[in-house]
């Protein structure tokens, strides 16, 4: 981390925990991690900070995934179908990341988060029970839909990937928030990893930064995981409609100022 001020690698820690505490609770941890990246080392390239970020992200991630497991009954029948697709498909965004702008898709985001947020709110029951709607063919297609096209925009350009995943689980799959998050954390380690996949052999990433955030984002992530177990959906969903209108001011902002 040689050139890099003190005071830049402890704003970046600190941004790296509460990144690992909002990521492990309902996910959005990108809407910290990636703008802190990008204002401490504007001079960098965008897919070396793309790589740090993924580097840093997939070990809180993990972790928030690993304490889910043991405590909820995870429903591995949807969630390793789309884990899979969703691998598969990131390190092809991660490969559109140096030709395609990711800003193109800022408005199309923008309202995407809002009509997440507007139908969670119309919604007081949304995601407050755990009911699984699909079996069979019909659950590996929506799965392997849903996995492959977040997989894909995480890899291309990654914030707000885990509330996006945690919305489809409860809309299409009909979890609560919960199962959801559990489920999204998984989801969320196949990307990184398949991202990783394309940024670390091109050297798309900066190594000593990305472990001290790795370690940060872990510390992070165990208190965002405890909070979400110990006060369930209920506390998910309103953390989740939190982050997603966080969200849409920062896109707007980045969109239209």
């Amino acid at each position: 981390m040689a050139g890099v001020d003190q005071s830049v690698l402890l704003a970046l820690a600190a941004a790296a925990t509460l990144a690992g505490f909002i990521d492990a609770a309902v996910g959005g941890g990108g809407l910290i991690q990636i703008p802190a990246l990008f204002n401490a080392l504007p001079n960098e390239r965008p897919a070396t900070l793309f790589g740090t970020n993924k580097f840093a992200s997939v070990f809180g991630t993990s972790n928030a995934a690993w304490r889910y497991a043991r405590r909820v009954r995870m429903p591995w029948r949807t969630t390793l179908p789309a884990a899979v697709a969703a691998f598969a498909c990131s390190y092809g965004g991660a490969m559109t990341v140096a030709w395609l702008p990711p800003a193109l898709l800022r408005p199309l985001i923008l309202l995407l988060l809002i009509a997440a947020a507007v139908y969670t709110f119309a919604r007081p029951d949304f995601g407050a029970f755990h009911r699984p709607q699909h079996q069979g063919r019909r659950e590996l297609a929506y799965a392997l839909v849903v996995g492959g096209a977040i997989g894909f925009y995480d890899g291309f350009f990654g914030p707000g990937t885990g509330s996006f995943l945690i919305f489809l689980f409860v809309r299409f799959f009909g979890f609560d928030f919960l199962h959801a998050s559990a489920a999204a954390k998984v989801v969320n380690v196949a990307t990184n990893l398949a991202a990783l996949g394309f940024f670390v052999p091109h050297g798309h990433f900066l190594p000593l930064l990305a472990l001290l955030m790795a370690v940060c984002n872990v510390l992070g992530s165990l208190f965002g995981t405890h909070l979400a177990l110990r006060h369930g959906s209920g506390f998910v969903r309103w953390a989740f409609l939190c982050v997603v209108s966080a969200f849409v001011v920062k896109f707007a902002l980045d969109t239209f100022i």
